[in-house]
């Protein structure tokens, strides 16, 4: 029986790599436009990177890859971005040698043992950005304009933007000792995991992939966010006016780590053909994680985009117009390939795509290939053309055909290509 991936994994096929690599390659033209450096951390780090004390977010403390190789060091298998860049800008003290604010961005595969669904895997890539550095509402909406653009400029559609603020310190225990009181008395009608956030952190509970819906978690109090808080949101929100991003406030939106304050925020799709609500990118401001890291007491936010689920997203909307044609195909009628094997190098030296035949095959087989592999152009070399340092060049488009010599033979298809276009 031959092998096969595991649960979990997938191949990213060279179709799939097309589509892989456009989405990345935005990205890091939006990378560029907003002034982020990529950064690439470790694929395993030590498991106190990513799991901080009374931690209760499902990432942490069920879907984690850790292992111990030599049985005293606990590893982790990357589930997220955020925190190793953090520990990498704290260990390689980029707040003391750069000009503050930092912006990093990422591209990296991750690892989290849950259960595998549509456009969820437990090997899976997110494309991501920080930006650490003196704490500014007008810094959280342009992180999220550059999401936001990014995802607008691929085209999709029905694209909202949910925001919501988790306070700072003093808004944070306030609203938890509200929560504790009003979900204390319903202990037991809260899921397992619930009621062991009811200790830990009440307002994971908001969160829950259980008991979100129920009506006890619904009729939860709202936050009362502090003056300072307050007014930080309302900042936030009016830099989105002055951006044109639309949003909406969602007052039970938490997200899924721990270590947030104040802002975080959810782009969703609500097109009808990518299904129910779908979130393609999300994240957050976190006040508090660099100093756990080991660095000064400075802030940072970000966001994460699942690129698997944003293919799916692009594919339902019919994002992607793959082009795979060739420049030139070549065609050898001679025994020796030399001639040919040169024409065709020298070709992509001036960055023609080329495509050539090697098995020796009839004129009516190397054709066909021709067409499948849908050359612009069908150069042809035989004997004669071999003697006289020349090339037959069909051009597929208007189906003229003509005689060119070698040395002028870039020129000609660059012509050539001009012409058509023009």
């Amino acid at each position: 029986m031959p092998y096969q991936t595991v649960k979990g994994t997938y191949d990213l096929l060279p179709d799939t790599m097309i589509k892989f690599n456009m989405l990345s390659d935005l990205f890091r033209q939006f990378m560029n436009l907003y002034g982020y450096s990529e950064i690439k951390t470790p694929v395993f780090e030590f498991t106190g990177v990513f799991q901080k004390e009374n931690d209760t977010s499902d990432m942490v403390t069920k879907e984690m890859y850790t292992f111990s190789p030599n049985g005293k060091d606990s590893l982790t298998l990357r589930p997220e971005g955020t925190a190793g860049v953090i520990r990498s800008f704290v260990e390689n003290k980029m707040y003391g040698s750069n000009e503050l604010p930092v912006k990093l961005a990422y591209i990296e595969e991750m690892f989290r043992h849950e259960r595998p669904q549509k456009g969820r895997q437990r090997q899976f890539t997110q494309m991501g950005v920080e930006c650490i550095g003196d704490k500014d509402p007008l810094i959280d909406a342009e992180v999220i304009a550059l999401g936001y653009f990014y995802i607008k400029t691929l085209g999709l559609q029905g694209v909202k933007v949910l925001i919501n603020s988790l306070g700072d310190s003093e808004s944070r225990l306030n609203y938890r000792k509200f929560l504790e009181e009003y979900f204390g008395p319903h202990r037991e009608e809260l899921c397992f995991d619930c009621q062991n956030r009811l200790d830990k952190n009440p307002l994971r509970i908001l969160d829950c992939k259980i008991d979100s819906g129920t009506k006890l978690v619904q009729d939860a109090p709202k936050m009362v966010l502090s003056e300072a808080s307050n007014a930080y949101f309302e900042k936030v929100k009016h830099y989105l006016d002055v951006l044109g991003i639309p949003y909406e406030v969602d007052d039970r939106l938490v997200r899924g780590l721990d270590y947030y304050t104040d802002t975080v925020f959810e782009v969703v799709s609500t097109n009808e053909s990518s299904g129910s609500q779908a979130t393609i990118f999300g994240g957050g401001r976190y006040d508090d994680l660099v100093k756990e890291m080991g660095g000064p007491s400075i802030s940072g936010i970000g966001f994460a985009i699942g690129v698997e689920r944003l293919m799916i997203l692009c594919e339902a909307e019919e994002i992607f117009a793959i082009d795979k044609s060739i420049d030139c195909y070549v065609i050898n009628l001679n025994e020796d390939k030399d001639y040919a094997l040169s024409v065709a190098e020298e070709l992509r030296n001036n960055s023609f795509s080329v495509e050539m035949d090697y098995y020796k095959r009839s004129l009516k087989a190397q054709f066909k290939s021709s067409e499948r592999k849908n050359a612009r152009f069908v150069l042809i070399i035989g004997e004669d053309e071999v003697k006289n340092e020349e090339v037959s060049v069909k051009d597929t488009l208007t189906k003229a055909q003509e005689t060119v010599a070698r040395k002028e033979l870039t020129d000609r298809l660059d012509q050539l290509m001009e012409d058509y276009y023009v």
